[in-house]
């Protein structure tokens, strides 16, 4: 199928997360944590954990720092006992936007979550009122250049559920949540390395913003991302 180009998207947020390593690193951590603790330090027992260590290979953490807070996690070693909330909003021209966090102190985040929207034209709603809008599954977007038939083929052998090639000639494989592990595995044996894995939240359709509006709304996603407590901002504006 054919669909607009997120290679510069994906691009700008490669760049910004290249410049804010350090707190990257602090998020995957939590993850992590949470993981490790919830389901047990045994990768192959722990999706969630496969995932996370994923995330911190991707974000080139050390081996050795990975395996420390795994065995923190389960060793029921003093740490943070974090709280996973999600909340939800609109930002500027009624773009719907998701954001996840990690806490320690639930009244300190919700406010500062609300405070961002409110100081930067977007608005914070309630449990469920955007998240109809976007789609849980797996992601992975290969680079313009990428044999398009034979990535297609190799995708949908391996059980995934669209691909689709951007304006661009960039291509964005989906699959479903409990599928993306294996497909991703599936495609990278077959030799197709993706530009970004991950299991996110895929709006269903997008708004476009420009000039001003798409000013100001990169300002509140950059703002939202940068709080401490934020783990992922998920929206469907097209800046």
């Amino acid at each position: 199928m054919a669909g607009h180009s997120k290679w510069a998207n994906i691009q700008h947020r490669k760049g910004r997360q290249d410049e804010k390593r350090g707190k990257i690193w602090t998020r995957i951590i939590r993850e992590i944590t949470v993981a490790a603790r919830a389901g047990g330090g045994d990768l192959s027992a722990n999706p969630r954990l496969r995932l996370a260590v994923d995330k911190a290979k991707a974000a080139n953490m050390p081996a050795d720092r990975v395996k420390y807070n795994i065995d923190k996690a389960t060793g029921n070693a003093e740490g943070m006992s974090y709280e996973e909330i999600r909340y939800e909003g609109y930002g500027i021209g009624g773009a719907a936007i998701i954001v996840y966090t990690m806490t320690d102190n639930r009244v300190r985040t919700v406010a500062e979550v609300r405070h961002a929207f409110s100081k930067h034209g977007g608005n914070m709603g309630t449990e469920g009122s955007v998240a109809f809008q976007f789609k849980h599954c797996g992601q992975l977007i290969f680079a313009p250049g990428t044999n398009e038939d034979a990535l297609m083929e190799a995708a949908l052998e391996a059980g995934a559920e669209d691909v689709i090639t951007g304006d661009d000639g960039a291509m964005e494989v989906l699959t479903s949540f409990a599928d993306y592990e294996a497909v991703k595995n599936a495609l990278e044996a077959a030799g197709f390395k993706p530009e970004l894995a991950e299991v996110t939240m895929r709006p269903e359709n997008t708004i476009e913003l420009t000039d001003d509006d798409a000013a100001k709304m990169q300002k509140l996603l950059d703002v939202l991302e940068d709080l401490d407590d934020v783990q992922a901002v998920f929206h469907n504006a097209s800046v």
